[in-house]
């Protein structure tokens, strides 16, 4: 209840401090930028929960975008290409292979390769984001006219006056819950988090399940990342910065122990919401340098952690 509180405590304060915060428009602006780390976060509480991490979440959003550009573009020239909805399906198809071919990598390495899932995604990192520089060649990656008319209503539409961006958050968090709480699946993961030598000895397949847990983390990266494409219409060598941090912090504020063991799916959407809440504010009301929120998610990180000393 803890996180559900501060929320409410901070959008009273929120309202109080600038009555633009409290408006449905500011809400919905709000939701729609938690929903690229949000969904994130969903797959990251899975990873954590199970007893890893993944740093190199930005800089694959950033080098599925890339990807998805070039592809997509690529199958927009020539004199037989297809219609434009069918190289948008093409490129969401590409993003979510990519998510998960990434995901299963990562898996792999850490668990056959028996390599610290924090050396893994520290080193994928950096081979992610250099490939996109490399690919856009240091500059920026823009999709074709024609194409980002097609694609932009998957950002900027609504469907009963909710972004549908919110109701694809709001329908992988739901996922994330059922899986999370009723499936073996969801029951193995927290088993392997809390003690992984005795999940051994319980006949789970840990390493199976480790390695889908990042798979799964892929594709919700892959899913963020295609409802952030058509918002810019580009990426750059910055596309993604500090997304890990963003979604880490929520899953902590979220009340999932670093530890492993234990996690919320619903605990993470409330710790993205307060997060994106807290950003909101600090833009609205001018209180510190927007360039600073990054510190304030950090100092959040941190003060979190020190709370959860001694708990699993």
């Amino acid at each position: 209840m803890g996180p559900v509180v501060a929320l409410i405590l901070l959008c009273i304060a929120g309202g109080l401090m600038n009555p633009d915060f409290a408006t449905l428009d500011n809400m919905m602006n709000v939701l729609t930028r938690t929903a690229f780390i949000g969904i994130i976060a969903v797959g990251m509480t899975f990873v954590i929960v199970s007893g890893g991490i993944d740093l190199s979440v930005g800089s694959m959003a950033a080098l599925i975008a890339g990807s998805m550009i070039v592809a997509m573009n690529f199958l927009a020239t020539g004199a037989h290409a297809p219609g434009p909805v069918t190289i948008v399906l093409a490129g969401v198809v590409l993003a979510l292979v990519f998510g998960a071919v990434f995901g299963a990598v990562h898996g792999f390495l850490i668990t056959h390769g028996k390599i610290e899932p924090f050396i893994v995604t520290l080193g994928t990192l950096g081979i992610f984001r250099a490939l996109l520089t490399w690919l856009s060649d240091g500059g920026a990656l823009t999709l074709d006219f024609n194409l980002a008319e097609t694609y932009g209503p998957v950002y900027y539409q609504s469907v009963l006056g909710v972004p549908i961006p919110v109701w694809v958050f709001a329908l992988v968090a739901a996922s994330g819950v059922v899986i999370l709480n009723r499936t073996a699946f969801g029951q193995h993961v927290q088993a392997i988090g809390s003690n992984e030598q005795v999940a051994r000895y319980a006949a789970i397949r840990v390493d199976r399940v480790k390695l889908l847990t990042y798979l799964l983390l892929g594709v919700c990266v892959a899913i963020a990342t295609v409802l952030y494409v058509p918002r810019l219409g580009s990426a750059t060598p910055t596309t993604g910065i500090l997304w890990e941090l963003e979604a880490i912090a929520a899953v902590v504020v979220g009340g999932t122990s670093l530890k492993g063991g234990a996690g919320r799916v619903l605990g993470t959407v409330v710790g993205a919401i307060l997060l994106s809440v807290i950003g909101n504010i600090l833009n609205l009301t001018s209180i510190i340098s927007v360039h600073l929120n990054a510190a304030v998610q950090g100092l959040v990180i941190i003060a979190v952690a020190y709370l959860q000393r001694g708990r699993r």
